[in-house]
């Protein structure tokens, strides 16, 4: 495993995401947003670059879910469990070997 910038956003992504699990002060969750459209979008840049469109459509469709103009509201127990299953996508993602 390689700890390339990639892995590195994936990585930070998880850790805040992870974070979010615990009771935090509304403007955590609202910087994370900016935070995580920032990620996910270099994320799908990495694979736009890869030609896995896939993954790019994935990655701009978790920064649309998590962008702060247009707040998707799910609940607390609803986003819990998103935040849980995107951070361990992540982390397992850093240790799938891909082409590229």
């Amino acid at each position: 495993m390689k700890f390339t910038l990639e892995n590195q956003v994936k990585t930070a992504l998880a850790m805040l995401l992870v974070i979010c699990l615990f009771d935090m002060p509304y403007g955590y969750y609202q910087l994370l947003r900016f935070v995580a459209v920032v990620g996910f979008a270099i994320l799908a840049y990495f694979e736009y670059e890869r030609k896995i469109i896939p993954l790019v459509i994935l990655y701009v469709a978790l920064a649309f879910l998590f962008q702060p103009l247009q707040k998707v509201a799910l609940g607390r127990e609803i986003w819990m469990a998103v935040d849980l299953v995107v951070a361990t996508g992540l982390v397992i993602s850093i240790f799938i070997r891909r082409k590229g």
